[in-house]
């Protein structure tokens, strides 16, 4: 795969596309500067879900577009004309339980658990405090991803180094 001629396709996958996987794809295009495009989705999002406001809201305070993010199902992913993926990496540990649907061309997989940020207890400022820390973790693994050399974008390479971030 050769990045500076057409984006590296990054899929994030987790259950309801809510939050984790929201953050990602937002922060991976932010930081990908044209050589990734990312993508995200749930194995079931909720009827009508809604990306987290907190997470909106943890992105526009990080300085990242929130434009175009919206909560949608794996199976968008899984259709003849949906982009192909090159990685798709799931963010929590529901979504890396599941049987996933077959992606065209086989991508490279990983697995990055976050904890659930909306799921923290002790009311708004904590859960504000989760999502932005979130983020961060997030930053991390990305920043030093999307600094990879071109060398080390196959797609076996990608797939462990993807791997061994999760380790971080």
């Amino acid at each position: 795969m050769n990045t500076s001629t057409k984006p590296l396709n990054v899929l994030f996958l987790c259950t309801h596309n809510s939050a984790r996987s929201v953050l990602a794809e937002a922060l991976l295009n932010h930081l990908g500067k044209g050589h990734f495009k990312a993508y995200s989705a749930g194995s079931s999002p909720r009827e009508n879900q809604k990306p987290n406001p907190l997470a909106l809201e943890t992105l526009t305070k990080a300085g990242i577009s929130t434009d175009g993010l919206y909560s949608k199902s794996w199976d968008e992913f899984g259709k003849p004309d949906s982009p192909h993926m090159d990685l798709v990496i799931t963010v929590c540990d529901n979504a890396a339980g599941e049987v996933c649907p077959y992606w065209p061309g086989q991508p490279a997989t990983a697995h990055w658990g976050y904890a659930d940020p909306s799921e923290v207890e002790g009311g708004e400022e904590k859960q504000r405090e989760a999502f932005m820390q979130t983020l961060h973790q997030i930053r991390k693994r990305l920043e030093i991803f999307v600094n990879l050399p071109g060398t080390s974008l196959s797609k076996l390479s990608i797939q462990n180094t993807a791997r061994s971030l999760s380790k971080d």
